[in-house]
């Protein structure tokens, strides 16, 4: 391994992929203002990542969706990958998940489609240079704060702040589950709702549609009767929250949420589940369960 990249470091975007973001743990205490946290959608793989390249866990790293982008490196460099697989070659030779490898200069990193989830994330040594925009450098795909997502061409400092090697070759990491349920908890409006629409949402998995993106995730299935039909007042929104509109067919907002919205939200997805549906994609199913199971 190398030590921290030197003045000047940095890699530049042949091809951007699908939508690559930069994101870091996120901008949080600005809801007041209007402003989402942002920040990775998957913060287990984010912090595996910059772990394994000797960085602060909060580090800025790319965020890839469905599909991954090609970069060039003008240095050498520590990085890795991790998240939802990808096939990725540098310089024609296939690397490994979850395990560091060295780029050296002038090196073509190449990664194609995302598989076995929706975002893979990569982390060099020292993070992402870019400027911070209200503590955060992460690509808010809502409000347009911080860096815009990447496009070829692109020129992407790289840090120097890192911390020493955790002395690990390889992460063990199980492979996103996307079959098991999301543990939800009722509410606050679960009662603007008929008393069995709980039982609704749970009874049968929902499919993820092709709508959806950072903001939240559309779902189609069985319908969500109200029991009350006037307008709610705007109030506040978090990441997890199910909203439902008039369409009867709920949303589950993810990090780039509005921070207020006008329509009742059901229930609320469990933190420990938020990350995996950061990977769901268009056309996988959730199922939900309430949480304690049985109440």
């Amino acid at each position: 391994m190398t030590d921290p990249p030197g003045p000047g470091a940095s890699i530049t975007v042949i091809s951007p992929g699908l939508l690559t973001t930069i994101q870091d743990d996120g901008r949080h205490g600005y809801a007041h203002l209007g402003v989402p946290p942002s920040g990775a959608l998957d913060k287990v793989s984010l912090h595996l990542a910059n772990r394994l390249v000797g960085n602060d866990v909060n580090a800025a790293v790319l965020e890839m969706t469905i599909l991954g982008c090609t970069l060039q490196f003008n240095q050498i460099s520590n990085v890795v990958l991790t998240g939802a697989a990808v096939h990725a070659t540098l310089n024609g030779r296939d690397e490994a998940m979850n395990a560091p490898f060295n780029v050296p200069a002038g090196g073509v990193l190449q990664l194609g489609s995302i598989r076995g989830g929706a975002r893979t994330y990569l982390a060099v040594r020292g993070g992402l240079d870019v400027p911070l925009v209200l503590g955060s450098r992460s690509t808010d795909t809502l409000t347009g704060l911080g860096p815009a997502p990447v496009r070829a061409g692109d020129v992407l400092p790289l840090g120097t702040a890192v911390q020493p090697w955790p002395g690990v070759d390889v992460a063990a990491v199980s492979k996103f589950n996307a079959t098991s349920p999301f543990r939800i908890i009722p509410g606050p409006r679960a009662d603007w709702f008929t008393p069995g629409a709980l039982a609704v949402l749970v009874d049968r998995p929902y499919q993820v549609q092709p709508a959806s993106n950072r903001v939240a995730l559309r779902l189609s299935g069985n319908p969500l009767p109200r029991a009350r039909t006037e307008e709610l007042a705007s109030e506040g929104i978090l990441a997890g929250a199910i909203q439902v509109p008039m369409s009867l067919q709920p949303i589950l907002f993810l990090n780039d949420h509005p921070t207020t919205g006008g329509y009742p939200v059901i229930a609320v997805l469990h933190s420990s589940d938020q990350d995996r549906a950061g990977q769901l994609k268009p056309g996988d199913n959730i199922r939900f369960q309430l949480h304690p199971a049985g109440t």
